[in-house]
């Protein structure tokens, strides 16, 4: 993703949007415990760190999300350009925070990403503002990420039964009987954050094969097949009656897409 990035890129992060803050948030707060850590030579603490960061932060939730606006988000995407930007972010930190351990992996790393530079022992560890610090959107994101395991968890049993292949190709109803919690979900592209092509939200306790978990109460999720048809380019399930018909198979944000690329001379044809 990363070959994309280009420095006015991060002029997007003016407009980044929740979903990157809360990143720059989770940097904010490793950066006080890794310097904690290396002063008092806890490296096991270090790598347990960035283990979980690495694990449950970016690839099992932002860079599995990201992954959509990245592919196939318009040149012109801000949340495309605030995505590259954030992740410039995360991987200077990351490099240099792990460079006094993985002495030869963080150099290589560094050297693919800046063939010019000298070496990232050379570095400084990045220098985290306050701003980044949003404690309040945090919690808000910890309600967001504990119903998106509900929704995970019952479309990965729609998977196990061979009932859906992708998650794309679901429209899940979400029943949610706090209202606190749900409105946690104002504002949220929440199908986005999923991975589904549409949710509904619904409130109430849901029906009572809707499937939960324990550590989520109040949350069901009642999984059902997304309508339409399914994007030749993102995979998404859309109304073939919003399609542009310059580019008939696919959804409108990707024929912009297509449009643009063309424009820029990285894409030729029409119609697929």
């Amino acid at each position: 993703a990363l070959a994309h990035y280009q420095q006015n890129d991060d002029a997007s992060m003016r407009d980044a949007g929740e979903l990157e803050r809360l990143m720059l948030h989770r940097l904010h707060q490793l950066d006080e415990s890794i310097r904690a850590a290396y002063a008092a030579y806890d490296y096991k603490r270090v790598v347990a760190l960035l283990t979980h960061f690495m694990t449950s932060d970016l690839s099992a939730f932002y860079f599995d999300v990201r992954k959509d606006a990245l592919y196939c988000d318009p040149p012109s995407s801000v949340k495309r350009k605030a995505a590259l930007a954030t992740i410039d972010r995360i991987f200077r930190s990351v490099a240099t925070w792990l460079a006094p351990i993985l002495v030869f992996t963080a150099e290589e790393a560094w050297l693919a990403r800046y063939p010019n530079a000298l070496s990232v022992h050379l570095e400084h560890f990045p220098a985290i503002p306050d701003s980044w610090r949003d404690d309040a959107l945090a919690a808000k994101w910890e309600k967001i990420r504990k119903i998106r395991s509900v929704v995970t968890g019952a479309l990965e049993i729609e998977r196990a039964q061979k009932r859906i292949g992708s998650s794309l190709e679901a429209a899940p109803i979400v029943y949610i009987a706090d209202d606190s919690l749900r409105a946690a979900l104002d504002g949220v592209d929440f199908a986005e954050i999923c991975i589904a092509s549409e949710i509904h939200i619904a409130s109430g306790e849901g029906p009572a094969e809707a499937f939960r978990l324990p550590e989520a109460p109040g949350v069901a999720v009642l999984p059902q097949r997304a309508s339409g048809v399914k994007c030749a380019r993102s995979w998404k399930y859309f109304d073939p009656v919003t399609a542009a018909p310059d580019y008939p198979e696919v959804t409108p944000r990707d024929a912009q897409a297509l449009r643009e690329l063309a424009a820029l001379g990285r894409w030729s044809g029409a119609g697929a």
